[in-house]
């Protein structure tokens, strides 16, 4: 079993600043990372990875990738490329996955899978997993628990606990 790493936990209240959390989360990726998203429909998970890309400075604009599954946005510098993945209607796990090739692209691209838990673990011990949860109880609808986990050596000293500050 792997330890946990690191973990940053915070709160957001607007949709610009789960874009601009994307933006401080993407200074810390480099190709070959692994991330993936949870959290209910309409969370944000679409709109932290806009910021990923934003980060990165990647082409295209990023939206939700349901029905192509997967989408590639280039660099337009020399950073890695932005895989994003919604796995939401996938149900064959890791098989399925592979049928899209991501193992292929891994190791030169930042990955970003929706709903990927349980599907795409397999691909690399070292992996973020963000967690988007709606405040329960609060009345505003833009108020988000973010929970940042760092698993195995590549998240080790990675300063993820700076996007908590």
């Amino acid at each position: 079993m792997e330890a946990a790493h690191t973990l940053a936990e915070l709160t957001v209240t607007s949709p610009e600043q789960m874009r601009d959390l994307g933006r401080r989360l993407a200074k810390l990726l480099r190709a070959g990372d692994l991330v993936l998203l949870s959290g209910e429909l309409g969370a944000g998970k679409t709109t932290l990875t806009r910021g990923l890309g934003e980060g990165l400075g990647v082409r295209g604009a990023v939206t939700s990738p349901t029905f192509v599954i997967a989408r590639v946005h280039p660099s337009l510098g020399d950073g890695p490329p932005l895989v994003h993945v919604d796995a939401y209607r996938l149900s064959g796990g890791l098989d399925e996955m592979e049928d899209l090739d991501l193992d292929v692209s891994l190791p030169e691209s930042v990955v970003v899978v929706e709903w990927g838990e349980g599907k795409v673990e397999e691909l690399t011990e070292d992996r973020l997993h963000v967690s988007i949860h709606r405040a329960v109880g609060d009345t505003t609808d833009e108020v988000r628990n973010v929970r940042v986990l760092g698993l195995g050596a590549r998240w080790a000293g990675a300063g993820l606990e700076a996007l908590s500050a």
